[in-house]
């Protein structure tokens, strides 16, 4: 049976809800945690990867209390592999830039940082072989929890088909239900401290 627009008012509900009380569970823990689990997950990620390194992954710079990127993406640079990163200051339409080092920053839209280096060409973003992107939670199913804007579900649509899609998360950020809508791009693995972990739709 098709959703109404009642079930989509009661899953944006359930969402702001879920949003609310991740976001109050990541605001307590304490800064020497969060740097611990940001070492471990980008060991995970080394470990992943050890193999075969895309060429290109699109990345994003953390702020606040998400899991931490920037030593992520340094290291991801450090290894010769391209870094696109979003940029927000031009309006709501996804645009992505190349990451050129950390004195090739500013601080864009959202107090969030973005690269100096000058937006890609439209579909652009097509040639990441690897996206990693940001949640608050995430099921094994690949339902994702985003912050509400829809600009990651915006912006994957141009992303390659065959680039897999993983969420930086926190262990307890992985859930058995994730309230999901139809527009709701999926994840295809969730990186914890702990593990990558392959979603199964």
């Amino acid at each position: 049976m098709p959703a109404t627009a009642a079930d989509d008012d009661a899953l944006s509900g359930a969402k702001q809800v879920l949003r609310h009380a991740v976001q109050l569970r990541r605001e307590s823990r304490r800064p020497e945690q969060r740097t611990a689990d940001d070492e471990a997950r980008l060991a995970v990620v080394d470990e992943a990867l050890a193999t075969t390194l895309p060429r290109t992954v699109a990345a994003y710079l953390s702020t606040g209390v998400e899991p931490g990127t920037l030593q992520l993406v340094g290291w991801l640079a450090a290894h010769g592999v391209e870094v696109l990163l979003p940029v927000l200051s031009l309006g709501p339409a996804p645009a992505w830039a190349p990451y050129g080092g950390p004195d090739a920053l500013r601080l864009g839209r959202h107090g969030i940082l973005e690269p100096t280096t000058g937006p890609l060409p439209d579909g652009g973003l097509s040639r990441a072989e690897l996206v990693l992107c940001p949640g608050l939670a995430a099921n094994r199913r690949g339902d994702r929890l985003g912050r509400g804007g829809g600009w990651y579900d915006r912006a994957l649509v141009s992303a390659d088909p065959g680039a897999p899609v993983w969420v930086l998360l926190n262990a307890d950020e992985v859930l058995e239900t994730i309230p999901a809508q139809a527009w709701d791009r999926p994840v295809d693995a969730i990186v914890t401290p702990e593990a990558l972990l392959p979603c199964v739709r």
